[in-house]
């Protein structure tokens, strides 16, 4: 029998949440510091310091809703071939990769 669509996108809301969590919960609050200046200064040098957009597309909650989690993070660790997006591999880990894509899908604009 088939659940019905509600439930299954609750479930993946709760798990989701579970997951986010996780991420926030093993990363120290130092390192969620710098991370949130990478964020800003980084990133915001061509999503715009507000990321509502410039060289890069905007990275607000709305531009990001219905993006899988999963590509966001590979995107940003392995960047965008063609285009002017760097891989950030080499300065942040997946638990840090996948700390920022909650940031982001969350709205949050500071670490805490």
């Amino acid at each position: 029998m088939r659940r019905p669509r509600h439930k299954t996108g609750i479930t993946l809301a709760a798990l989701g949440a579970l997951w986010a969590s996780a991420v926030c919960a093993e990363i120290p609050a130092a390192r969620q510091t710098e991370l949130m200046y990478f964020l800003t200064q980084d990133c915001g040098s061509c999503h715009g310091l507000t990321r509502k957009g410039g060289l890069g597309p905007a990275l607000t909650q709305e531009a990001l809703a219905g993006k899988s989690a999963v590509m966001l993070r590979e995107v940003i660790l392995h960047g965008r071939p063609g285009t002017p997006m760097p891989p950030w591999k080499s300065f942040l880990n997946e638990q840090e990769a996948d700390w920022l894509v909650q940031v982001l899908l969350a709205g949050k604009t500071d670490a805490h």
